[in-house]
């Protein structure tokens, strides 16, 4: 039997890439799948129903089950329609998988509040409406799985991503949240790094060698490895893996790190500003992490 037979996935930016692989992979593991995509490009421009249409055909040919569904994740009638149509269709609704996003790369002083409030709307705050849309059928039926995507831009760090950055932590804090308040009920909530060429890291600018060497690694890990991953942590074989941040480079599965305090000092008579610069610094500094970017970090070739 395969891991996903007789349930009910929906998949957000599922139009190509990445999201149109788990898609696939969802439906051939015995899902049926409710296929999200508005059909923008990847900076949110325009809109098309053809993408998600595409993927709903691939499955359906190679005879699987699937509805293509074209809402934008960001607003809140359209994130209750990708739930409402698997439960119209399909009578339940067992996971969500919020990949949708969109991406506008801006230094800093050069980005305006659209570029910020735009990234959010759709990268956070429409993974968070999805998720709300599922919750009280996951509560219900007392079982359910949300997988989120982070960012290797969010967790470590890129330059020109400030909103891309801060909605990739934000899916974080979401998760761990969700994990958190819904474990009662038998729901889990995951994060995915993904690595991998897609539409998005498609815009990734090459100005160096160091940028060049590092988009010709992204080249190597295709949308499709993904997706194993993903369709393991929306089966039951995932209850009680709850909480994590996984990532996927290639052929490598990675289990990260979270924010936990490493040094502490305290004083009895607690800290004035100049004791804080003269003896707290000096002694948390070899211990303070050094500012990186994605690429120095995951600096070798995908396996």
């Amino acid at each position: 039997m395969t891991i996903l037979q007789d349930h009910v996935v929906a998949v957000t930016g599922a139009g190509g890439g990445i999201g149109r692989e788990i898609a696939l992979l969802c439906a051939r593991e015995g899902a049926a799948v409710v296929v999200n995509d508005l059909g923008t490009s990847g900076d949110g421009q325009g809109a098309s129903a053809g993408p998600a249409q595409q993927t709903v055909n691939m499955i359906v040919a190679a005879g699987g089950r699937a509805v293509a569904n074209t809402a934008s994740v960001s607003d809140p009638a359209g994130a209750e329609s990708i739930i409402s149509d698997a439960i119209n269709a399909f009578g339940r609704i067992d996971a969500v998988v919020n990949n949708a996003a969109i991406m506008r790369d801006r230094i800093f002083h050069k980005m305006t509040e659209a570029d910020w409030r735009d990234i959010i709307e759709v990268d956070l705050t429409g993974a968070f409406l999805v998720s709300r849309a599922a919750a009280p059928h996951f509560k219900e039926q007392a079982s359910g799985h949300y997988v989120h995507f982070t960012s290797a831009s969010g967790l470590i760090g890129n330059m020109g991503q400030a909103s891309y950055i801060a909605s990739k932590m934000g899916i974080v804090g979401l998760s761990n949240s969700i994990a958190l308040d819904m474990e009662r009920f038998g729901v889990t909530s995951n994060c995915i790094c993904p690595f991998a060429w897609s539409r998005l890291t498609g815009s990734i600018p090459v100005n160096s060698e160091a940028e060049r060497i590092r988009v010709e690694r992204l080249k190597q890990m295709t949308p499709d490895k993904i997706a194993p991953m993903v369709a393991y942590l929306c089966s039951n074989q995932a209850d009680g893996v709850t909480g994590q941040i996984f990532g996927v480079r290639k052929n490598e599965i990675i289990l990260f790190s979270v924010p936990r305090p490493i040094r502490t000092m305290q004083r009895g008579d607690g800290w004035t500003p100049q004791m804080i610069a003269d003896e707290l610094i000096p002694a948390f500094k070899p211990t303070m992490h050094s500012l990186q970017k994605s690429a120095d970090v995951f600096c070798w070739d995908p396996v």
